[in-house]
């Protein structure tokens, strides 16, 4: 036993406090650290079945199964920061995920749903679809130590996420498997949607985030019951649904254009960044410390 008193010694150094850390690393990660990763995982694993559905010609299926990755996806951040296990490791394995299953795995299903007829001009369209994405998820990346951000400083996203951009991509699916009206799956319209959506993505445009969405307290009762009848309207005429689903949000679109300009005329003056800040996630939800 030592005979110096741990309240008596000195500070340890910064080289040994590392040291230490890595041998706890080592012994390997506790189950809370785990979660997290485990289900970005199974996120992932949803997304690349959704292309496995596709190619067998399931294409309500495969959409599903995307439909699942992007609830996954919005549960692993959330879970990360209510167990304390938020990692860099989890915010790169996240992007990772995510560029397959919201970028590679959509432009696959819609190319082999519809984009296939035109082998040349829809396999481009497909292929803009998923290097959007990606780069999306770079540009991402690159900016989430940044602290000089005015949509983030202000409340808002900038283009729109990946996981609503998969959402959206599945547009002229959702109306196609609705209605089985096959002008929905006319080629050229697909590929000039999905061009949109890929453009949509990498934009500057900023677009409003979880955090922007605040309903006032007269309209929260009402809004707990839409999302109830959303829900119940989900499980008996799904497609539909979707389709209300996402034209709303493509009407918040114009909405977060309008909300962000009168916040930037209603700022005082720029505010200084401070390191300390909460960070959010890709979809806008909090990070916290990595």
């Amino acid at each position: 036993m030592s005979s110096e008193s741990s309240y008596g010694s000195p500070p340890e150094p910064d080289g040994f406090a590392e040291g230490r850390s890595r041998r706890r690393l080592a012994r390997g990660l506790s189950m809370r650290a785990i979660v997290p990763n485990a289900i970005t995982a199974a996120a992932l694993c949803s997304g690349l079945t959704g292309i496995r559905f596709a190619i067998g010609g399931d294409f309500e299926r495969s959409v599903q199964a995307v439909i699942l990755a992007g609830l996954l996806d919005g549960i692993d951040g959330r879970a990360a920061r209510l167990l304390k296990a938020q990692t860099r490791f989890g915010a790169e394995l996240d992007s990772l995920a995510d560029s397959i299953s919201f970028g590679v795995a959509p432009a696959l299903i819609v190319y082999l749903w519809s984009l296939h007829q035109l082998p040349s001009i829809g396999w481009i369209a497909a292929l803009a679809f998923a290097i959007c994405c990606v780069l999306r998820l770079a540009r991402f990346n690159a900016r989430l130590d940044m602290l000089d951000q005015p949509h983030k400083q202000a409340g808002f996203l900038t283009g729109v996420p990946a996981p609503l951009g998969a959402g959206l991509a599945f547009l002229p699916m959702y109306l196609w498997i609705a209605s089985d009206v096959p002008e929905f799956a006319n080629p050229i319209v697909v590929s000039a949607w999905m061009v949109l959506i890929a453009f949509l993505m990498i934009s500057s445009l900023p677009t409003l985030s979880w955090s922007r969405l605040r309903p006032p307290n007269s309209l929260r009762l009402g809004m707990i019951a839409l999302v109830g009848l959303t829900v119940a309207a989900l499980l008996t005429e799904p497609w539909f649904t979707l389709v209300a689903i996402t034209i709303a949000y493509l009407l918040l679109i114009p909405m977060g254009l309008v909300t962000y300009a009168r916040v930037r005329r209603q700022a005082p003056s720029p505010a200084t960044p401070d390191p300390e800040a909460e960070r959010f996630d890709e979809q806008g939800a909090p990070l916290g410390p990595s």
